[in-house]
């Protein structure tokens, strides 16, 4: 599905990771994880098609991204981005609906069900608005839902989200990929998360070098902790 060739990713002054990679299958979860400014989300970009990679190229089946008309992408890629689009006046339902906007239809019976495996289906006619920062990343992670893509592309899926909320949605991505056969790849900042529910992990050290692979062999505590340089295993002292 997802093949990420040789790519090199840099921002001024600094070199992100060098001669990057690796594959995404069906049925695979991946988390990318590192510290700021590492260049998560400027890699999430470059695999969902979003922006351009220094070196190197992303392809979909063998086709590059940048080659696919928008629409078309749009029905194979869905993408959540960390910034929260503003200015949506329109209800919890109408929001959603946007989601089948690539597929050219209004599959309300499709959009609701995204809703009710969010656990938002009680909202569906409030104003978007009126929704807390939790509400609202639920109900932008069922606008993906109802997109139906193939590959899931997730910047901080988590975000703004409780516990108990946080631990549903992972459940939610690793049946994507299980149940549904779907390929998803999501940038967290919860490392025990990656290990509880993602097949794989790729991890983005400050020196630009990458390692990647089965979740249970890449996330040691050994590499976790050269990964944040901190011990994150040892007791807090008060």
């Amino acid at each position: 599905m997802l093949h990420a060739a040789n790519l090199t990713l840099s921002v001024p002054g600094k070199t992100l990771c060098r001669d990057l990679s690796f594959d995404v299958r069906p049925g695979e979860c991946w988390a990318i994880l590192g510290c700021n400014g590492s260049g998560k989300t400027t890699l999430l970009h470059v695999l969902s098609g979003l922006s351009a990679a220094a070196q190197g190229r992303a392809e979909l089946d063998g086709k590059a991204l940048h080659d696919f008309p928008r629409r078309e992408l749009a029905r194979q890629v869905g993408v959540l981005l960390q910034d929260e689009a503003q200015g949506f006046w329109g209800t919890v339902l109408e929001y959603v609906l946007l989601g089948r906007f690539p597929h050219g239809d209004e599959d309300r019976t499709l959009a609701r069900a995204a809703l009710q495996r969010v656990g938002m289906d009680a909202f569906a006619s409030r104003r978007l608005t009126t929704l807390s920062g939790g509400e609202r990343q639920r109900v932008r992670i069922a606008q993906l839902l109802a997109q139906a893509p193939r590959l899931y592309c997730l910047d901080e899926p988590l975000q703004h989200l409780d516990l108990r909320h946080q631990a549903d949605m992972m459940a939610l991505f690793r049946e994507l990929a299980n149940q549904q056969a779907r390929a998803v790849v999501m940038v967290l900042h919860e490392p025990w998360w990656a290990a509880r529910y993602c097949s794989h992990a790729l991890l983005l050290f400050e020196d630009g070098h990458t390692l990647g692979g089965a979740a249970e062999a890449v996330l040691t505590p050994e590499n976790l902790e050269k990964l944040y340089g901190y011990p994150l295993f040892n007791p807090i002292c008060v």
